[in-house]
């Protein structure tokens, strides 16, 4: 089945496909659904997405200008607001303040399709700093090295160095301008940064023009599962693919394995004023 001319790619479907090309096949481009749950226990799971939707809304909110008071007052759930207590209290420290944008969407062109990426938050210092911030919820805190290597990292840094020229004052974004930080809403004080350079942004652009290339180039009938069974754990699809693993643990389940299947859809119309 070839992918169809306009597909989005985000980095989600990415990493969808990198940790198992059958899993992006049954998803993007079959649309299959599949009732089995992503975590164990499965309420405790749901809530806690929920949860981090709403600590997104509350930073959102915030950031365009709706006093912290008011927003205190409608939070009830005691995670939520250890949470939101952590993010008035220790935030991100020294980001730009000339510009910050939340939820924005921007959009470049990769071979022929979009590339898309919907940030938590960017700050900017036109022509001279422009800082990804995304909040995570997750009751773990991952291991650099485990971020480094996400499709998220990498995307997001070199979609704002194509994309953000609109952020910028209408000036090219040099690699060595972007900062991307994760920001953990129960580790509040222990963000981890993640520098980019001109380097890094040509080896992200080879890299993620090669790996659209790849997902092209498959024809078959049924594509490939992952070798490793352990990406099994939390996917609907594992009983699909006759994988008999139990589903994983919801303390094991990192934020961007619990957002990827609600991974969003852009109209394109609605970004072109960011857009290149």
């Amino acid at each position: 089945m070839p992918i169809p001319s306009n597909f989005q790619f985000t980095q989600g479907n990415l990493q969808d496909y990198v940790d198992c090309p059958r899993r992006f096949q049954l998803r993007y481009l079959l649309q299959c659904t599949w009732p089995a749950p992503q975590a164990e226990p499965l309420a405790e799971a749901e809530k806690r997405m929920e949860m981090g939707q709403a600590f997104h809304r509350l930073v959102y909110q915030h950031t365009l200008g709706i006093p912290a008071d008011v927003l205190t007052r409608a939070v009830t759930d005691p995670d939520l607001a250890r949470w939101w207590h952590n993010y008035l209290t220790a935030p991100p420290p020294a980001l730009p303040s000339r510009l910050r944008r939340a939820e924005i969407v921007l959009s470049a062109p990769l071979s022929g399709y979009r590339l898309v990426a919907k940030y938590d938050l960017v700050a900017v210092t036109p022509g001279e700093r422009l800082v990804i911030v995304d909040w995570k919820t997750g009751p773990r805190r991952p291991a650099r090295s485990t971020l480094e290597s996400r499709l998220q990292t990498r995307l997001y840094r070199y979609l704002l160095v194509e994309a953000g020229t609109p952020l910028n004052e209408k000036q090219p974004v040099r690699p060595e301008q972007v900062q991307m930080i994760y920001w953990f809403a129960d580790y509040p004080t222990q963000p981890e940064y993640f520098p980019y350079d001109t380097g890094q942004f040509l080896a992200d652009s080879d890299y993620l023009h090669r790996l659209v290339a790849e997902i092209g180039q498959h024809n078959e009938a049924i594509w490939p599962l992952t070798p490793d069974e352990r990406l099994c754990l939390f996917c609907h699809y594992r009983s699909l693919c006759a994988r008999k693993i139990t589903t994983g643990p919801l303390n094991d389940l990192a934020d961007e394995q619990a957002t990827a299947l609600t991974d969003f859809d852009v109209d394109l119309e609605q970004v072109a004023e960011i857009a290149l």
